[in-house]
């Protein structure tokens, strides 16, 4: 039998490390109540590092009459433009106009409805383009003269989710990463959940409420507790190849079959492709791209690069499950991405969220709070709409002044590294270089552009574990990464490992603003 350890106690426990159940944490934190989230992996590992990157209104929902959906993400993507300016990056699309696809006045109309549904601070509006002189029609087909250019917003998905988690933490919260629910007892007024650490080791946690944010296994964790709600799983894939263009535009491909392709300027050298939608029936830990998924979308691109894209110029992919509301669509693309949250309270509360996607997390998450503030006695306001994620505290929210600032006081920083650790760290990256007055000083290099001072502070401050964890959610520099450098990483990770789950002098320490 696994050993067990001391019982914990909480008020809320929260169970999925993905952007609903980070942001579900932060938020009650910051109410001061007690919160413990449990992960069975890594922070997004699965769903919430799966997607296209984006923070959008999703101007192809106009198209389904999903308008209250919309314009509910539109609202969200300028609150969390203001709340993570590191973060979160302004980014222009290029439609090309395909007149046999989509006529352009209905591409106008819904450019129209997408700059008016709800207000714009930062971003510019829609207009139209002649791609023959504007640079984005210098990779298209000769047979493309026109398009329409509008505004969305670029993120790190994966780093979202982080954020969120940190923030909970530096507010009280426990966040227990490769923890596994295992069982739970529902009593009148409280929960007893059983859970188990990477090494076997159990414990007891009691909790005065649930919350099942586990994504696309939330069916599965419900066991009998709560009615579950008919969901439809769909995977979506993209590719990354060599950068296929010179500017920082992205493009909106639309297909013969009506869906949209994005193929976006990403990692400073690199084109992120996708996304393809399929229903999905495998398993959950371990999803893939096909290969007819690859051709699916080297094809839709295709038809508008002057220069082919195959098979052979994917240098990565990466697919993930999406748990939408089950609506009747006859298509999975054209599946509802909004979410639903069911609150029981015949015994000790269990709140379950369904469906839901990146952009309005934070709105989610204040709408669950609410929901359990009757149950818990929470009275204090919801405050998220105002409040930085951690490293977005820059003055007036100015990232080009604070990227300036940052190469003044780091003058020893090459240009490109000190960009990346903006864009990633915000803030913080005054944290991570505390101290560090050179470039030895960062220590060695562990792989190409990750050097000790970042490795440490991520296995120090962000839950980073193994070298997966830091190359591919923390920063993306696996795609630099050979065999030998991800040998050499875990190794230096290895040997700094002090017990199960723990790394470091002070694993996950909190850090001031």
């Amino acid at each position: 039998m696994a050993e067990r350890e001391a019982r914990v106690d909480c008020d809320v426990l929260v169970v999925g490390g993905g952007i609903n159940g980070a942001g579900i944490a932060r938020d009650l934190s910051g109410r001061g109540v007690r919160v413990m989230l449990v992960e069975q992996h890594d922070l997004a590992q699965h769903t919430s590092s799966a997607s296209t990157k984006l923070i959008h209104g999703g101007l192809r929902y106009l198209e389904y009459g999903e308008f209250g959906l919309v314009r509910k993400a539109l609202q969200e993507r300028e609150v969390l433009l203001s709340v993570a300016p590191h973060l979160i990056a302004p980014l222009r699309f290029v439609m090309p106009h395909v007149p046999a696809l989509r006529p352009a006045w209905m591409i106008r109309a819904g450019l129209f409805l997408y700059d008016h549904l709800s207000r714009r601070a930062v971003l510019e509006g829609s207009r139209s383009v002649n791609l023959r002189t504007h640079v984005a029609g210098a990779p298209l087909v000769d047979s493309i003269r026109r398009g329409f250019i509008y505004s969305d917003a670029a993120v790190d998905d994966a780093r979202l989710v982080v954020l969120n988690a940190l923030g909970a933490h530096e507010r009280g919260a426990q966040i227990a990463t490769r923890t596994r629910f295992v069982s739970a007892s529902r009593g009148e007024n409280e929960w007893r959940v059983l859970i188990a650490d990477a090494a076997g080791h159990q414990r007891e946690v009691s909790a005065r409420a649930l919350v099942n944010a586990a994504g696309p296994w939330v069916n599965a964790l419900a066991a009998g507790e709560t009615s579950t709600r008919a969901m439809r799983l769909v995977k979506g894939s993209h590719i990354v190849t060599r950068k296929l263009f010179d500017h920082d535009h992205a493009y909106i491909f639309q297909n013969d079959d009506r869906r949209i392709i994005f193929a976006i300027p990403w990692q400073r050298h690199y084109t992120l492709i996708g996304t393809t939608d399929v229903d999905y029936k495998g398993p959950l830990a371990d999803v893939r791209i096909a290969p007819e998924e690859i051709d699916y979308l080297c094809a839709a691109v295709n038809r508008y690069f002057r220069k082919p894209v195959s098979a052979s110029d994917v240098v990565w992919s990466y697919a993930g499950v999406r748990p939408l509301l089950a609506d009747g669509a006859d298509e999975a693309a054209s599946a509802t991405r909004d979410y639903e949250l069911q609150l029981d309270t015949a015994r000790a509360p269990l709140l379950t969220i369904f469906g839901g996607k990146i952009t309005t997390y934070r709105r989610l998450a204040e709408e669950a709070v609410e929901r359990l503030a009757g149950p818990l006695a929470i009275t204090a306001p919801a405050w998220t709409h105002a409040a930085p994620l951690p490293g977005g505290e820059m003055l007036h929210a100015d990232f080009p002044q604070f990227v300036r600032g940052l190469g003044e006081r780091y003058p020893f920083l090459p240009p490109e590294l000190a960009q990346r650790y903006a864009r990633a760290y915000g803030t913080r990256a005054d944290v991570m270089l505390a101290g560090i007055e050179s470039m030895p000083a960062l220590g060695a290099p562990l792989t190409p552009g990750l050097y000790e001072a970042e490795a440490r502070y991520l296995v120090e401050h962000e839950w980073a574990l193994t070298a997966d964890d830091i190359l591919w959610r923390r920063t993306k520099l696996g795609l630099e990464a050979s065999a030998e450098d991800i040998e050499r990483l875990e190794a230096w990770i290895s040997a700094r490992r002090r017990g199960p789950g723990q790394l470091g002098d002070a694993p996950c320490a909190p850090l001031s603003a």
